[in-house]
C-alpha cells in the first residue's frame, strides 16, 4: 500500500536519508520523492533541471504500515503522517494511479511536447500526453504548463514542464 509523510519543504532528501540512519528502511519497499524535469534559461541556453513535484512530501510504500508508523516515530522534525483523524490512510487507487501515470518507475515527469490549435493544447508526447484536460493554464515562455489534479481528497494544482512547439 501507498502512503503519504509530510515533512518540511527542502528537507524531502535528508528524510530519506535519514530513514537509512534510523534503519527504518526494513519496514518499506520503496520511498520517494517525485521529480519534474524543467527547461530554464540562464546564460543563453536552455538547461533542463529537475524540481520536486509535491514539495514537502514524500510517498512511502509499506506491506507493514503499523510496523513502519512505529518505525517513522525514531526520525526527528518529521512533520506528520497524511490520514484521517488519529489514524494513518493509504492513498486512494485513483491517487496511485495519477502519480504512477505521471511520474513513472523512475519516480521522474519527463518533458512533454504539444502545441496549439485555437484554444486547445494537444499535447504529442510526454506523460502529459492523454492529459490536456487537466491542464488549467500554459506559460509557453518558461516552458510550463499547470495541472488541476484530484489527489489526497481534494484538487491540487502541480506543474510540469510542457513546450509548445507551435500554435496554429
Amino acid at each position: 500500500m501507498w502512503y503519504v509523510i509530510q515533512v518540511q519543504t527542502g528537507r524531502e532528501e535528508q528524510i530519506m536519508e535519514e530513514a537509512k540512519c534510523y534503519q527504518v528502511q526494513e519496514y518499506f519497499d520503496e520511498i520517494f520523492a517525485p521529480h519534474s524535469e524543467r527547461k530554464k534559461k540562464y546564460l543563453g541556453k536552455w538547461h533542463l533541471e529537475t524540481e520536486l513535484l509535491f514539495p514537502g512530501y514524500l510517498f512511502v510504500i509499506t506491506s507493514r504500515p503499523g510496523e513502519l508508523y512505529q518505525a517513522l516515530k525514531r526520525i526527528p522534525r518529521l512533520t506528520k503522517l497524511l490520514g484521517t483523524g488519529e489514524k494513518w490512510t493509504p492513498m486512494t487507487k485513483e491517487d496511485i494511479e495519477i502519480v504512477e501515470l505521471l511520474s513513472g518507475r523512475e519516480r521522474l515527469v519527463k518533458f512533454s511536447k504539444g502545441y496549439i490549435q485555437g484554444d486547445r493544447v494537444t499535447v504529442t508526447s510526454g506523460p502529459l500526453k492523454g492529459l490536456e484536460g487537466k491542464i488549467s493554464r500554459i506559460d509557453r515562455h518558461k516552458r510550463l504548463a499547470w495541472l488541476k489534479v484530484e489527489l489526497f481528497g481534494r484538487t491540487v494544482e502541480l506543474q510540469a514542464g510542457l513546450e509548445i512547439i507551435r500554435k496554429e
